[in-house]
């Protein structure tokens, strides 16, 4: 089932997980942590992670940046959602963020290690494998939805991106 959520649908089937990704950015560079222990770890990414039941998309986004590297930030409404399907760790909806203000230096945490990375630069062979097919509409600051499904090894196998 889908609702619209801040100006675009995402997916309420409860079976699913709900989790956000945030992405903090500082003119032309982009934060992303090394995620060090759990599922994903050793890959970059956003910062993010499962919304608690009561918590809105932006409250969990607030939280998770503010636990795995100690910053402070505000945001609006997502700029997309993603549902990865076929995940080794079952169907999620994700809410993407962008965000533009925050206080204090990231710090390294017992499951992330930030870095600022020029947009131009990203480290995608050490990315998910959607990152690539996506992110220009990250920093395009397009809002967008978007779907992929994961074969073996977490190789996507097909996509549907729809820019909103």
């Amino acid at each position: 089932m889908w609702s619209v959520y801040a100006g675009f649908e995402t997916n309420q089937d409860q079976s699913m997980r709900n989790a956000t990704l945030v992405y903090v950015f500082d003119g032309e560079k982009l934060l992303l942590g090394m995620k060090k222990k759990g599922f994903g770890a050793g890959r970059w990414n956003g910062i993010g992670g499962k919304i608690n039941p009561g918590e809105s998309p932006e409250q969990a986004a607030q939280r998770e940046v503010r636990e795995e590297i100690g910053v402070q930030i505000e945001v609006d409404k997502p700029l997309g959602s993603i549902i990865f399907r076929n995940s080794s760790k079952g169907d999620w909806t994700v809410h993407v963020f962008a965000v533009d203000r925050h206080e204090g230096q990231p710090r390294e945490s017992e499951e992330m290690r930030p870095q600022w990375f020029p947009i131009g630069e990203m480290p995608y062979e050490q990315m998910w494998d959607d990152d690539k097919l996506w992110y220009e509409h990250l920093f395009a600051r397009q809002p967008f939805k978007a779907e992929f499904w994961f074969g073996p090894n977490e190789i996507v196998d097909r996509h549907e991106i729809t820019l909103l």
